[in-house]
């Protein structure tokens, strides 16, 4: 029997213990949650931890797929119980029975059948989690790496930068620029403005003129206070401005952009979703870099119609971090020059797999650069050490 002819037999969903998709839940130790400026710094009471106000509460969906000859597909995301629920109490209806490669149709069953509680969150994790587990499973059926999947490689390997509280140190290991998480918003006054500044004054005279050095927002301000911080950190060379305002709020992104000095990128579309959500952030101009997340905007289905959009509009795609999932994609995409990897060591001095130790077999960055597998999927396995429980059956 061939491929073509495969049918999807059984559906699965877990939930994963300590496995690091849901990379927010993280030690109290631990740079990406010391003291960052979120939507919530306005109370006091929870402004110093992100997990204060439950950052870390989803934990990690698995869901695995198998085909009826027994080749099983598996993918992660965040999603945890209520995307078990979503996926064995509803999607599985679409897939089981289903043909593996009509990855399409199967795609637009689960968004239409959701539009009446869904959209985007967490029915979008979910369709997405299912969506990566799809293409895992067909390029294990036909041998082939995904990226093979969407039309080959248009590049021998990736150029990353790191995402972490030391990009000093990321300079030492070859990235061609350190994104910085942005510890104080408008709560905090002018105070902490002049602290921001005062960061990455110190950072850029560690690094030197040429290394990018970029401020992640992670949606903490508003355009008032975003349009003073791009001016104040253009004069230390801040190469982008990421995901400055709340999602929802395109307009203020649209001026943002049109205030935003000369030369400094405005960047947004990690808490994104669908090709409808970012058609509204490129048509209205929100945005030079689009930076979805393929385990949240739909999966890779929806990130391909994504990613055309923004070629016909002149932006570049670079995905939020997420390991394979997106290496596999980026490596396809000649508007997708570079990538990010989230430096996920305690305190970022040294590199560590993303979502270890959940994943095996999962590439690192060698001197800033990724040589993504030629193993079939997304060429990882699931840690068969990391405990899993399947909450619901259908």
């Amino acid at each position: 029997m061939t491929t073509r002819h495969r049918t999807i037999a059984h559906v699965r969903a877990y939930t994963v213990s300590g496995g690091g998709a849901d990379y927010h839940d993280q030690g109290a130790d631990h740079w990406i949650d010391d003291h960052i400026s979120t939507p919530m710094s306005v109370y006091p009471e929870y402004a110093q931890s992100r997990q204060s106000f439950g950052l870390n509460v989803l934990g990690t969906l698995m869901v695995e797929l198998e085909a009826d000859d027994g080749t099983v597909g598996f993918a992660v995301s965040t999603g945890g119980e209520l995307g078990a629920w979503i996926v064995e109490k509803h999607l599985a209806r679409f897939l089981e029975g289903a043909r593996v490669t009509d990855i399409e149709r199967m795609w637009d069953q689960m968004y239409r059948s959701t539009l009446f509680y869904g959209r985007r969150g967490i029915v979008l994790n979910t369709i997405s989690a299912v969506d990566l587990a799809l293409y895992d499973l067909l390029g294990r059926l036909r041998e082939e790496p995904v990226y093979s999947l969407l039309g080959g490689a248009v590049r021998d390997e990736l150029t990353m930068y790191a995402t972490g509280a030391r990009p000093d140190l990321a300079q030492q290991m070859g990235f061609i620029g350190g994104k910085m998480p942005l510890h104080h918003g408008p709560a905090d006054g002018e105070e902490g403005m002049t602290q921001n500044i005062a960061d990455l004054a110190r950072m850029r005279e560690q690094v030197g003129e040429d290394f990018w050095l970029m401020f992640d927002c992670w949606m903490s301000l508003d355009v008032d206070y975003a349009t003073r911080l791009a001016h104040r950190a253009s004069e230390h060379g801040l190469r982008w401005l990421e995901e400055a305002l709340i999602p929802d709020d395109y307009w203020g992104y649209q001026q943002l952009r049109r205030n935003a000095p000369p030369g400094m990128l405005i960047t947004t579309g990690e808490h994104e979703a669908t090709r409808w959500g970012f058609r509204q952030l490129l048509e209205m101009g929100c945005a030079d870099i689009i930076q979805p997340d393929v385990g949240w905007c739909g999966g890779i289905t929806e990130l391909l119609k994504i990613s055309a959009l923004a070629d016909s509009h002149g932006a570049m795609v670079v995905p939020h971090g997420s390991s394979v999932y997106s290496y596999h994609f980026v490596i396809t995409r000649t508007n997708s020059p570079f990538s990010e990897f989230l430096m996920m060591h305690p305190t970022a001095e040294r590199i560590v797999p993303m979502f270890s130790p959940m994943l095996l077999g999962e590439p690192v960055p060698e001197n800033g650069r990724i040589r993504v597998p030629d193993t079939p999927g997304f060429g990882v396995e699931f840690n068969p050490e990391i405990p899993r429980s399947r909450p619901f059956t259908h």
